[in-house]
This record gives structure tokens, sequence and C-alpha cells, in this order.
């Protein structure tokens, strides 16, 4: 039986119950993180932190839980579910109130929520096995705040609903001057002539933890000119590799992009050797 964390208290998710007057089911009023682990193991975990805290603080919702508490209710939580291969969902919420209204309420408590759940094997650098996506393209049609990891997901839900109806893995999305912002669920680099290129971090796009990480460790250990700065859609097309990034994905490469293959339709030498850097250093942070 799955052991969840509410509001102090450790127990089965079949006796977790949280108000219908909640201002995350009401108003989707709150932000959540996802932490991967490895046995045991968690990747990123403050930079996770330190970003739950950053929404929080946009939202103005005041919870006085430090790093340390943070980690120990964690690290309860993987051994209390058999560790494995486990993501970690915490969901931070304004709280319930006594009645529905669109400013934020005086006086209440935020709902602290957070489960595991299994996630895939890490992936492994490996050209010949790779785990591997085809994409659609579209127009981003979301909110500009995008840079706060709200649990108002719906415009993400949407254009990730447009990819599965296109029997595709994810969807690129691009603003009004075809500059790619993210996909639905991930961030996106691209590879051309040797050099690794991701959009600058904005509130058009969710500042990615893994790819932070991949940022900083490509830059420590790798030889390649890495950047951050705008990529048009024939950027894209044009692209020796592409790869999504996200913390379930680590580094997954895109072999079609629409009707448009990457690289033949294989994944490249440089999303092996950076998945084999990240496989390597992910844990450093």
């Amino acid at each position: 039986m799955n052991q969840v964390y509410l509001n102090g208290e450790f127990l089965p998710a079949e006796q977790a119950k949280i108000s219908p007057m909640d201002r995350g089911f009401l108003f989707g009023d709150g932000v959540y993180e996802v932490i991967p682990s490895y046995n045991g193991k968690m990747v990123g975990f403050e930079p996770h932190i330190n970003r739950l805290n950053n929404g929080l603080k946009e939202l103005k919702i005041q919870l006085s839980t430090q790093l340390q508490d943070w980690r120990t209710l964690c690290e309860k939580l993987l051994s209390l579910n058999s560790s494995g291969n486990l993501g970690i969902y915490i969901q931070v919420s304004r709280g319930a109130d006594t009645k529905r209204s669109h400013a934020y309420p005086q006086g209440i408590s935020p709902t602290v929520f957070a489960f595991t759940f299994e996630i895939p094997a890490a992936p492994v650098a490996d050209i010949n096995n790779a785990r591997t996506a085809k994409v659609i393209t579209t127009t981003d049609r979301r909110w500009q705040r995008c840079h706060i990891k709200s649990t108002s997901l719906l415009g993400n839900v949407m254009h990730y609903q447009q990819g599965v109806e296109h029997s595709a893995n994810e969807t690129l999305l691009f603003d009004q001057s075809d500059y790619l912002t993210e996909a639905s669920s991930s961030n996106v680099f691209i590879v051309k002539n040797r050099h690794i290129v991701t959009p600058p971090l904005s509130t058009a796009l969710l500042p990615g933890i893994t790819r932070q990480l991949i940022l900083d460790i490509l830059r420590m250990h790798s030889e390649y000119r890495v950047s951050e700065a705008q990529i048009s859609k024939t950027d894209v097309l044009n692209a020796d590799e592409v790869w999504l990034t996200s913390s379930s994905k680590e580094l997954m490469p895109v072999i079609q992009v629409d009707d448009t293959l990457i690289n033949s339709g294989i994944p490249g030498e440089i999303w092996q050797q950076a998945q084999a850097l990240y496989s390597k250093h992910k844990f450093d942070y």
C-alpha cells in the first residue's frame, strides 16, 4: 500500500483526504515539483526545492519548511515506498478556505502533499537502445508566467494532447515570432555544427532543473560550445540533433519533427556523449 505525506502525517494513499474547498482544487492555486530518485539517491534535490520556494514566493504562499525538512520528508517517503526508481511528487497549495473567492484569503494554512511513483530506469547512453521521440510543432498558447511551476497545467495538457492525437511523443511550442519556447512537458536543446543551444530563460518557459544540470555539466566536463539563445523553427528543422530534457526523460533524442527526420532518424553522437556525462555527474547536485 503506497504511503503518502499530507500536512505533517505519513499515511496510506487511500486515507489521504483534502477538502474540496482547497484552492489547489478550485483554482490550481499552488506549485509542485517532481524529484527523480534511483535506488534512494535523489537527483537535483536542492535545485528542485529552490525552484519550489521561488514559486511559493511568486504566489505569496508562506511556508516555513526548510531545506533539511524537505530532505527528511523525501527520504522517509522513499524508505516507506521501497526505494527503487521513484519520482517524488511534492505539491503545495494555498490551502482550504470557507468560501470560493479569487482574492488570496488570509489566515489559512497551505496544504502540503507528497507521494512517490515509479519512473523508468535511467536512460543509457547507447545509440542502438535509446528511448527516442517523435514530435509535432505548434504555436504556444499558454499563459505568460510559464516560469512558475504551477499546478494550473491546462495549457500544457492541451498541447501535450495535440501530440497524442498525432501519434507523437511531445509537442514543441513556438511563440508568435516562430521562436522555440519549450515543449509541453520538457525543455528543448538543439545541436548544430557541434554547438549545443537551448532557449534562454524567460517567463515563456520553465527553468527546468534537468536543463540547468545539463548546462552545468556540459560547461564543466565537455569541450562543446554551449549557449542559451533564440532558436527559430527553421533552426530546429535543420538541426543535427534535437533533445528533450526533463527529470523523467533526462536527455531524450528526437528523431522526427513534424515530417522532418533529424539525423536520418537515429540518435546523435553528441547526445550519446552528453547523456553519458549526465549519467556520471547527475548525483553531484
